[in-house]
């Protein structure tokens, strides 16, 4: 099982023109314990949405907007 997470741009789609890290994670708590201390990083390069991926399936989508 992979956990990794998928960017979501404004239009939706992947947000473009940025280098956008590609993380694997063995457990959801690593992957979720990555995202906070990335988020930041991650809205500053366009990405305004996440979905949190268990190998195909989505567990869950959030917002980034307003996080602070």
């Amino acid at each position: 099982m992979a956990w990794t997470w998928r960017y979501i741009g404004a239009d939706e789609g992947e947000p473009q023109g940025a280098d956008l890290p590609e993380e694997a994670f063995t457990s959801r708590g690593d992957a979720e314990s990555w995202l906070g201390e990335h988020w930041r990083e991650l809205a500053e390069v366009g990405v305004e949405r996440v979905a949190l991926m268990d190998d195909d399936r989505e567990a869950y989508a959030m917002s980034l907007e307003g996080a602070e």
